[in-house]
Parts: structure tokens; C-alpha cells; sequence
């Protein structure tokens, strides 16, 4: 039986923040200088706090007008984060929570008490609002040093009882209950979906955050990126790749090219039994477009020649931009792979646009692959900054709007033409950025919008299922069918942390 000793302490009461002050999280509440003395030993341990869907309150944090809630009178009956507060280094408690955050290697998951508050399809919660961050969830962590943490994936529960003292997390930048008695893992069944194959008059697209692929990774990662392109995502006929390193990976040794790590996926997918793949890109300056310092990460298509043609237009390179050229079925890019306005401060420490003319059964298709800034500097949702900062989004809609501009250009020239915009925006689908980039819905449509509300998600941060890839088309593509294939974000067993996504398009 755990026993408590409860102590005598004096000192000096300050308020101490993990990560630093300017890292925006709140504070915990430190005594320096103590004097303990120990009044007693072999007590029981105080009753925990029952947090459930009753106990924790539906508003999640009181609104400063983007200043510190600290200056505001607590109030946990009101808002979530005021009561995670006033329960801090208390013990508390929890029952059959089910998990929306798979396990990680820092031995962290994440768990709802609310099981029906925006329930995904397959388990997790939808992160739909900045207004609602969902807030039920909470992270697990454990004091356990004698039993392995719980491998679990999202929609399995942990049944039972799991308690311990909830404190914050520094690195995670939230309150998490440290569990000296966790639940039992029962499974859910979760499994990997498989989209459907295209029919033989549909041309199928799909993008592809395969996290920091570079030749130094394991065999073992290239070959499942391969085995879940051709039988989860059904080899598709085009492929926009994000987080593609390059030869060195990320050693800052000045190269730039990315040739040993295409090649490895292509062969890795070949050697699996799908197509030979053939590749296009066009090499970053050298430390411009951000990511891992040394990696020079970078957009990339892999294409099924024997489905699509590319139309190689030489002279695109790291600072050439692509233009358009012709009017109605004769219009094209000047260069092809190109990159969209490269110079433009917009892009600055970030990925460029990258263009694509392609050929499919006769018919033209234009493709721009993105990989949008990330969203490093932004305040977290538990910051006690509220309503939070989310600084990164104002160059996320510069590189929107410079985007949607070439965009508006092309479908002047032709409004006719077969146009998608696929990759990762690091952006949500009701973030100005992307309202910037579709027009308000005029120049794309948002596939992502089409899917029922449950479906709508490629990643999942903090146990918030929500949209950071995309894949938008302009209104006169026609017969669309399109598919967030989950596979890696909501397992402990990933790949990558973003899920790929298909469309199948008949131009």
C-alpha cells in the first residue's frame, strides 16, 4: 500500500517556468531554500481528483486578448486549463480512457475522458476549431520503472484505473498525469487502410511527408515507405514527396543534391514489386529552405512512366522561376519541374513551390507540390498566452498568396486546365493561409472539406486529430475521388508522421 509522510516546509515561494519565460508556458509553483520537517510517516495517500467528462469543464482557457491568463483570477470550474492549474502536483485519477495520441519513444500518449466529444472515424479527436482544442485530453506519462509502457494506438483504452500527480511537461509544453498506476491496454484494432485503386481511365495523385528521408536511414524505413505506397496507397501514378533530404542528409557539408536518396526509394519500390518510378526535382540552395540544418530538404515527384509523361522543360533551377506561357489547350509552363517565384522573400528558410507538367492519356496536367513553413515560434494551445500567437502563419499566407497568383495566371490562361496542388501546408483547412491559397473556394476546392467531419485529418498533434497536408483541385477538374489514407499518425509504429493522401482524377 502506498503511504504518504506529511511534512513541515518553509522557504521563499516563487514562480518557476520550464523552458524559460519567453517559451510562453505557464508556470510552476517552486519553494527554494526549504526547511522540511517531517510531521509523520505510514499515512495514507490523499483521495485523487476524478477527472472525467463531468469534472473538467467545457471551456478550456479564459481569453487574455493575447496577453498571460496568470494576471486573471483562477477559475476551474470554468475553464480546463484553470483547473489542471489548481490541481498541479496533485494526485488525480481517470477511468477507461480511450487513447487519441499513440504512444511515442519519450513513453508519452495521449487520452480523451470525454469519449464522444468530437470523435473521429477511427477513434481519435477532431481538431476542427481554434476555439476548441478539445479539452478532455490529457497526456500520460509513467513512474513505473518495472513495467514497460503501454504501446498503444489510437482507439484503444486504457481500462481501468490509471492515477498518479499531475505536473507540467516542459518539452511537451502541457499538464500530464505522471502514472504510478496505469491502465490495462486493451486494443481497439486499429488498422492500416488501403484506398482504392484507380480505375484505368483515372489518373491517381498523391502526396507524401516521408519525414527527413535520407540515404543514412535504415533499409527497413525505405522498404515500408515502399510497401505502403504500393499496397496502401495503390502505386499511384504521381507522387509529391515533402522531407526529402539530400545525398548527405543532415550533415552540413554543402551538397546539395538528392539523387542517392530518390534513387533508393525508387529501387526500394521497384524491388517490392511496384513500378519503377522515375523522379523529378530541382536541387535548394544550399541551407535556404530551412528544415533540419544540413539536410536541404525539398519537394519531389516520383511518376509512373508507363501511366504519365513528364514534359521536361530545361532551365529551372533554385532561383528561375517558372512562368506561363500560351493560351487555352496550348498553354504550358516555361520550364518544367519550375520553381514558383523562388526569390520572393515569401519563401525565405523555406520550401519552394515546385511545378510540374505532366501527360496523362493525351490529356495536359499541371501539378504544383508544396511544402509550406512550419509552424516553429507559435505559442501552444496550454501557453498562458491566450488567446495564443500563431506568429508562422503570416508567412504561410505571404506564400499563399504568392502561390494562389501563379495560379490565377495560369487558369486566365487556360480556365480549362487540369490543375492540382498537393503536399504538406502546416496549416489547417480553415487557416487564413489556406483560405489565401484556394481563393475563398474560387481558384481550388479543398478535398479535405469533402470528407465527413470524422474523416478530416492527416496528423495528429497532441491527441488533436487535424489537417496539415492538402490536396486541392480547381473547379473544372471533374469525376474526383479522394482519400486520407491513415497508416502511420495514429499508430506507436510509424513510418512517417504524416498520412499520405490519394486523388484520383479523370482529366
Amino acid at each position: 500500500m502506498r503511504s504518504r509522510d506529511p511534512v513541515s516546509v518553509s522557504g521563499y515561494i516563487s514562480q518557476y517556468y520550464p523552458g524559460g519565460k519567453d517559451a510562453g508556458g505557464l508556470s510552476v509553483n517552486e519553494i527554494a531554500k526549504p526547511i522540511v520537517t517531517t510531521l509523520s510517516t505510514g499515512n495514507k495517500l490523499p483521495a485523487p481528483v476524478v477527472l472525467d467528462k463531468k469534472s473538467i469543464p467545457a471551456g478550456f482557457a479564459p481569453d487574455a486578448k493575447g496577453g498571460s491568463i496568470e494576471s486573471l483570477t483562477l477559475e476551474p470550474n470554468k475553464y480546463a486549463l484553470d483547473l489542471f492549474k489548481s490541481l498541479e502536483g496533485m494526485n488525480v485519477r481517470f477511468s477507461d480512457a480511450r487513447v487519441v495520441g499513440a504512444a511515442n519513444s519519450y513513453n508519452e500518449m495521449w487520452v480523451t475522458v470525454d469519449p464522444n466529444h468530437n470523435k473521429t472515424k477511427r477513434g481519435g479527436v477532431y481538431f476542427g476549431s481554434y476555439n476548441d482544442p478539445n479539452p478532455a485530453r490529457l497526456m500520460v506519462q509513467t513512474l513505473i520503472t518495472n513495467q514497460a509502457f503501454p504501446q498503444a494506438d489510437v482507439g484503444d483504452t486504457l481500462k481501468g484505473i490509471t492515477e498518479g500527480p499531475l505536473d507540467w511537461n516542459q518539452f511537451g509544453g502541457t499538464y500530464a498525469v505522471q502514472a504510478r498506476e496505469i491502465g490495462t491496454l486493451k486494443s481497439g484494432g486499429l488498422k492500416p487502410e488501403v484506398t482504392t485503386a484507380a480505375k484505368s481511365d483515372e489518373a491517381s495523385l498523391a502526396t507524401y511527408n516521408v519525414q527527413n528521408l535520407a540515404p543514412k536511414d535504415p533499409q527497413a524505413k525505405y522498404d515500408r515507405l515502399a510497401q505502403g505506397l504500393i499496397n496502401n496507397l495503390r502505386s499511384p501514378d504521381i507522387v509529391a514527396l515533402e522531407e526529402i533530404q539530400d545525398n548527405s542528409g543532415a550533415v552540413d557539408d554543402g551538397t546539395v543534391d538528392a539523387d542517392k536518396t530518390l534513387n533508393k526509394l525508387t529501387d526500394a519500390i521497384a524491388a517490392a514489386g511496384g513500378p519503377q518510378y522515375e523522379w523529378r526535382q530541382i536541387n535548394p540552395e544550399n541551407d535556404k529552405d530551412g528544415g533540419q540544418p544540413g539536410g536541404n530538404i525539398r519537394t519531389a515527384y516520383l511518376f509512373n512512366p508507363k501511366r504519365v509523361s513528364f514534359t521536361d522543360r530545361p532551365g529551372g533551377t533554385s532561383t528561375t522561376p517558372a512562368g506561363i506561357t500560351g493560351k487555352g489547350d496550348k498553354t504550358a509552363l516555361t520550364v518544367s519541374p519550375g520553381r514558383i517565384d523562388p526569390t520572393n522573400s515569401a519563401w525565405n528558410s523555406s520550401r519552394k513551390p515546385l511545378v510540374g507538367e505532366f501527360t496523362f492519356q493525351g490529356k495536359k496536367l499541371f501539378v504544383i507540390a508544396n511544402h509550406f513553413a512550419s509552424k516553429l515560434g507559435d505559442q501552444g494551445v496550454d501557453s498562458r498566452f491566450q488567446a495564443p500567437t500563431r506568429s508562422s502563419e503570416a508567412q504561410r499566407t505571404q506564400q499563399a498568396a504568392v502561390e494562389n497568383a501563379f495560379i490565377k495566371e495560369l487558369l486566365a490562361a487556360d480556365p480549362k486546365a487540369n490543375l492540382v496542388v498537393l503536399g504538406d501546408l502546416n496549416d489547417f483547412q480553415f487557416s487564413p493561409a489556406v483560405q489565401t491559397l484556394t481563393g475563398n473556394g474560387k481558384q481550388l476546392t479543398d478535398l479535405v472539406n469533402t470528407l465527413p467531419q470524422a474523416e478530416r485529418y492527416s496528423y495528429v498533434y497532441q491527441g488533436n486529430s487535424q489537417v496539415l497536408d492538402h490536396i486541392l483541385v480547381n473547379p473544372a477538374m471533374k469525376h474526383v475521388s479522394y482519400d486520407v489514407v491513415h497508416i502511420n499518425s495514429e499508430f506507436a509504429d510509424q513510418t512517417s508522421d504524416h498520412e499520405p493522401q490519394v486523388v484520383r482524377v479523370k482529366p
